[in-house]
This record gives C-alpha cells, sequence and structure tokens, in this order.
C-alpha cells in the first residue's frame, strides 16, 4: 500500500537547498524560482505532501497547549478526517510539533510521531483535529506508517519535500521512486552548504541508482531534471 513517492526539490547547481543564500542572476528571482517550484508541485499531483519537523516548525508556529482534562488517547493512530482532498504530512518522532489548526493551506494534518511521544501531545493534536500515526517500534519505522497512510486515508502518490535529513532518510530506505529536481542559476558556495539530501557520513552511495527520464529547461534559468529511482 506503500504510496509512490516522488521527491520534489529546488536547489543551486552546487546542491543547496537555501534559496535566501543563492547567488543573484539576471535570468530570475528567487521568487520565480519557488513560484515555479509550486507550480510543478501542483502539476505533479500528488494526494499529500510530506516535510520534517524543521521545515513543518517553519510553517506551524504555535506553542504547547495540551488540554486540562485529557481523555484516553488512541494509538497507533487516530485520523481526524479521511476524506481531505490533499494532506500535508509531518515527520516528528520527538513530538515537537504544534498546531493552531488542523490544516496547512488546506491541506489536512497528519503527523508522523516516535513512539515515546506523550499521551499529553497525542490528546493536544487531536484536540486540534490533526490526525496522527505513532510508531510502534523504537525507532520510526516509515515503511511501515506509509503503508498505513496508503491503507486508511487512500494516498497513492507523495511529494516528498524535506530537509536534507529527512530526504536522506527516505532515500537511504528505498522508499523514493523518483527524484523530481529544479537547478536554479545559482550558487551557494558556503563551506557549510547543506546540500538537499543527507545521509550521515556513510552518504548513499550502492544504496540508490539514479536513471534519467527527462530534462527540460523552463523559465527564468530552471532547468527540471526528473529521475527514475531503484535501489543500488
Amino acid at each position: 500500500m506503500k504510496p509512490h513517492i516522488i521527491c520534489h526539490m529546488l536547489a543551486s547547481l552546487d546542491g543547496s537547498l537555501h534559496p535566501s543564500r543563492y547567488t543573484a542572476s539576471p535570468d530570475g528571482s528567487r521568487a520565480e524560482w519557488s513560484g515555479l517550484y509550486e507550480q510543478i508541485h501542483s502539476d505533479l499531483e500528488g494526494d499529500a505532501w510530506i516535510v520534517g519537523r524543521v521545515t513543518m516548525a517553519e510553517m506551524s508556529k504555535a506553542g504547547a497547549h495540551p488540554p486540562a482534562h485529557a481523555e484516553k488517547v488512541e494509538r497507533p493512530h487516530h485520523f481526524a478526517r479521511r476524506d481531505a482532498d490533499s494532506y500535508a504530512v509531518a515527520l516528528d518522532a520527538s513530538g515537537k510539533l504544534h498546531f493552531a489548526k488542523p490544516d496547512i493551506g488546506g491541506d489536512h494534518v497528519v503527523v508522523l510521531l516516535g513512539r515515546d511521544v506523550e499521551d499529553s501531545h497525542l490528546a493536544e493534536l487531536a484536540a486540534d483535529g490533526v490526525s496522527y500515526i505513532v510508531s510502534q517500534t523504537a525507532g520510526i519505522d516509515l515503511a511501515t506508517m506509509l503503508d498505513v497512510l496508503g491503507r486508511e486515508l487512500g494516498i497513492r502518490r507523495l511529494l516528498l519535500e524535506g530537509g536534507a535529513g529527512i530526504n536522506g532518510s527516505f532515500f537511504a530506505r528505498g522508499l523514493v521512486d523518483e527524484l523530481s529536481l529544479l537547478v536554479a542559476p545559482a550558487l551557494d558556495a558556503r563551506a557549510a552548504n547543506q546540500g538537499f539530501v543527507e545521509f550521515g557520513e556513510a552518504g548513499l552511495a550502492n544504496k540508490v541508482r539514479l536513471s534519467l527520464k527527462s530534462c527540460e529547461t523552463l523559465a527564468h534559468g530552471l532547468v527540471h531534471l526528473r529521475y527514475a529511482v531503484s535501489p543500488g
């Protein structure tokens, strides 16, 4: 039941995922590059998109507000909605994300949590109308959680748009089916430049293989690369 997963990212020529640090270009602006990224996000027609805790925290800045009198919480999952047109999925192993509303831009929020998350946090999410899935193993079992998303919510096409860490975890576990990469005519070039995908010291050598599907030149100097991804 695992959804078809497309890692969809915008990067500079040297792989940076932070547009605020890109060099300028006469071909286009950062706003124009981001606009085309969002347009292609829509064109890819995902049922849902997923990001990590740090990325989601930039979209939802609410503080902790557990209910004073929490009822018994549901484990391993709770679905406040099963009929949303699209879902915003967040990977938050330690339960640090909080929400002021149950959606991001109209997309219903589903949080993937670690096994040891407190019941008070689950009660807070449920009270806010947010759905969640709790891992039943010590570590986050991404494959099982993705199966739950497919089985319970009917998610068939998931756009992975996270930071480097979550992207690397998905690639390393063989969960990514396709890479959609927009390359901007810009450089970052900082010594500590963070790429759009990272996986510890070992990296992804011998873990994945990429095969070019298409290469398209877009407006504002962007190049859209699409790769099929298979196990290494």
